[in-house]
Parts: structure tokens; sequence; C-alpha cells
């Protein structure tokens, strides 16, 4: 999101092209007049989809998160393109499970690392 030189538009139809991997993306209005680029076609339930990702279209056809858990279990929302595009990283949702994970996988790498070598019953300079 950033600041833009034309006024914003609603959602109807204006779609631009992903710079990263070239899709077409909707690109939407938000409650704070910014833009929001969103996944074409794709309307998931809402509670499917991280809170804070949740994207709702408006009936003026702007768009806002919708943060409410848990959601109706009928509400659909939209996606964010960054979230669904192949060229880009993928972000870190849940912080502390992306430290579990760099946690699990350093616990992996010790199991596998051969044993250490077993140290002397008496070190010869301990007389």
């Amino acid at each position: 999101m950033g600041v833009f030189k034309e006024e914003p538009r609603r959602l109807d139809g204006h779609q631009s092209r992903c710079p990263y991997c070239g899709l077409l993306q909707d690109r939407a209005v938000t409650l704070e007049h910014d833009w929001v680029l969103l996944e074409p076609d794709l309307a998931p339930l809402a509670h499917t989809v991280p809170a804070e990702h949740r994207w709702i279209e408006l009936s003026d056809g702007r768009v806002t998160v919708y943060g409410v858990c848990p959601p109706d279990p009928y509400q659909r929302c939209r996606v964010e393109h960054r979230l669904a595009c192949s060229a880009q990283p993928l972000p870190d949702l849940w912080p502390w499970l992306t430290m579990l994970r760099g946690e699990n996988e350093r616990r992996a790498e010790r199991q596998a690392a051969p044993e250490p070598p077993q140290l002397p019953e008496q070190w010869p300079d301990a007389g």
C-alpha cells in the first residue's frame, strides 16, 4: 500500500498486473482511501483466513480488514495477491510459528549430527 497521485476508485473491475509474477490482481480502495491489491476470483470462507488478512467488500465498493473472531461461518472474504503470488516470499503470518519452525530445524540438525567424541575419564594434565 502507498500514496497514489490519482483519486482512489471503487472496486469495479480495475485490475493491474503484479510486477513480480505478471498476473492480474484487483485494485481495491480501503476505508482509509489507500489501495490494496487482491487476488481476483477468490473468495474463501473467512474462518479459513487469518483474521488480519481477511478483506471484506463493503456495500460502497471499498474493502476493510475483517478481524472478527470467530467470523460468521458463511462470511466470504478476499485475500491479498501478495499472499498468493508465487514470485514473492510468503510473509510471516504467525511469528511464533516461524520461531518454532526455526527451533525445530535446529533440533533436527542436532539429532542428525554424529555423537560428539567421548571425553577421557581423566584429563592428562589433571593429576
